[in-house]
């Protein structure tokens, strides 16, 4: 049979599989191969290729690739788990670093001796090639299964399902439902380690540099205690998971779940202002975080809580200092890389900042997008008392953006969307897919972007905060989680249609199939009860601050 692969034409015998050829074609791949696109299609490696197929193998170098590795591994730590010894209960809660954080109650300690255990039989599994089997059963029948098994939170997952039928796939005998496609065998999963790590297991796993080694892990612990704090309190209320989410909606307490998780947001700003105004010494409050992280309205709320507390707050956004758009170095891609700090005036920064700490009246920039160029519109600060400049911009964590002020004149907030929820116990929800949801939806309300250009550009964005703003979250004074554990069922009705606008031509349209299937899970939330001042309406609208 003849068939394509990645543009070039082949001849095939008869009944070829998709494994049997990645297996021929493995050589020739820096990373594992762990999926196949074929005419416009995931598949997973286990089936049979058909006359004609136009195909392309999928690595774990790919963002889709090294989520379908991370999922299998996750499984496969699962089923090593259950076989090592009696587990009453194991919980995957979110990534940390490069791997995944799960707590595990057993019959034993779960010490490094246990932990140990479990890794050598999820190595003996890689070594044996055991198979992930996949089957599919009707959706009751997949409710009474993990009720019987002891997984509350699938057997509510599947309650809100409107599909007749669930995929379960089963692994050296332990079965699980996974949210995403698989391996095609544990061979594939040669590159992971666990660690102990707090009251739990740490699963490393290879990152977007290195697909085929572990990485040194550098222990984030305010962003750990963020994400602790943030999954706790949502478990409090029951909305730690999808199903928990929605029984909350079924049963006509949205209102009250939407007016709890904003209050709580509104208090810890209103802690960040009183640690400033206690401090005493701070001039300038640094606001830093990837995209789509809500760092405006974050800024305008910490203003007004700033406000509250006597101080008198002004606003500044890094992005004014640009530099001319024709000096901007290119990245490595050959386009201008806006996002290194060096597409920023550090210098002029830098003197108008100590200017105006030593009380001088400055001049204030505005960087004209059209033009390319920073130009002065006769807007002029100066620093009273009790004035305050709250600086907005992805560098202003690094401290060589702000490298002659005063260290202690500055205080630092690294904001994130770190998601309470997962999909269920062994499911998680990658915070990264809140955050393009919302960025996708913003992108189109305010600029006219297709959701299509954003989903393309999305990995090249990630990177930037990999480069740029990763790197020194734990300089950060305090840490703000913007995500709201309502905001995906909000959000959902706003992005629907303009994902299922992607047509299968389109680079975007594999991920827009899987955002689409992910936000399939949630009954959907009104967006009326949103208040005004909240910060998921910096993406879908109807807010109270000129952003």
């Amino acid at each position: 049979m003849i068939l394509t692969i990645d543009g070039v034409s082949k001849t095939l015998a008869p009944g070829t599989g998709f494994l049997q050829l990645a297996n021929r074609l493995q050589s020739e791949r820096s990373a594992p191969i762990v999926l196949a696109e074929a005419d416009g299609q995931l598949r997973e490696l286990r089936g049979e290729i058909w006359e004609g197929a136009d195909i392309h193998f999928i690595t774990s170098e790919e963002a889709i690739g090294r989520d379908t590795y991370n999922r299998s591994c996750s499984m496969l730590f699962f089923a090593a788990l259950y076989k090592t010894a009696r587990i009453r209960r194991a919980v995957l809660h979110y990534s940390v670093g490069s791997g995944y954080y799960y707590t595990v109650q057993a019959d034993e300690p779960v010490d490094e001796g246990f932990i140990s255990r479990v890794e050598a039989r999820m190595r003996e599994m890689v070594r044996e090639q055991h198979l992930f089997y996949k089957r599919s059963v009707r959706t009751q029948e997949a409710i009474r299964l993990f009720e019987k098994k002891g997984f509350s939170d699938k057997a509510r997952l599947f309650s809100t399902r409107i599909a007749s039928a669930v995929n379960i796939y089963s692994l050296d005998g332990y079965e699980d439902y996974n949210y995403g496609y698989m391996v095609p065998h544990t061979g594939c999963l040669s590159y992971f380690k666990l660690l102990p790590y707090h009251e739990g297991i740490l699963l490393l796993l290879p990152d977007r540099q290195n697909p085929t080694g572990i990485p040194a892990y550098t222990a984030e612990e305010k962003l750990f205690a963020a994400q602790w704090e943030g999954e706790m309190w949502a478990a409090g209320l029951g909305i730690d998971t999808i199903g928990g989410l929605n029984a909350r909606i079924i049963a006509g307490n949205s209102r009250k779940t939407i007016l709890i998780a904003e209050a709580k947001q509104e208090a810890r700003i209103a802690e960040i202002a009183s640690r400033i105004r206690q401090r005493g010494s701070v001039r300038f409050v640094l606001v830093a975080g990837p995209s789509s992280s809500g760092k405006t309205t974050f800024s305008q709320r910490l203003m007004v809580q700033l406000e509250a507390q006597g101080l008198m707050p002004h606003y500044i956004g890094v992005d004014n200092y640009f530099i001319p758009r024709d000096l901007i170095p290119a990245g490595r891609d050959g386009q201008k890389d806006f996002e290194s700090l060096s597409a920023l005036d550090v210098e002029c920064f830098n003197a108008d900042m100590t200017a105006l700490l030593e009380g001088k009246e400055v001049r204030m920039p505005t960087y004209d997008f059209i033009s390319g160029k920073r130009v002065y519109k006769g807007e002029t600060i100066r620093l009273g008392g009790e004035d305050v400049l709250v600086i907005e911009g992805i560098h202003c964590l690094n401290d060589e953006l702000t490298k002659s002020l005063p260290k202690e004149s500055k205080f630092k907030v690294y904001i994130s969307a770190l998601t309470q929820l997962n999909v269920d116990e062994h499911n998680r929800v990658p915070s990264r897919d809140g955050r393009l949801i919302r960025r996708i939806i913003r992108d189109h309300r305010t600029r006219g972007y297709s959701a299509a250009s954003t989903i393309n550009m999305w990995e090249k964005v990630r990177q930037g905060e990999e480069n740029y703003i990763f790197p020194y979250q734990e300089t950060a004074d305090v840490f703000f989680n913007s995500a709201l554990p309502y905001e995906l069922a909000v959000l959902k009705p706003y992005v629907l249609p303009l994902l299922f606008g992607i047509g299968p031509d389109d680079a975007a349209y594999l991920e827009a199939r899987r955002l689409l299937k992910f936000l399939d899970y949630f009954l959907p939330l009104p967006p009326e009860d949103v208040p005004t001042n909240s910060i998921l309406r910096e993406f879908i609208g109807g807010g109270c601050f000129r952003l």
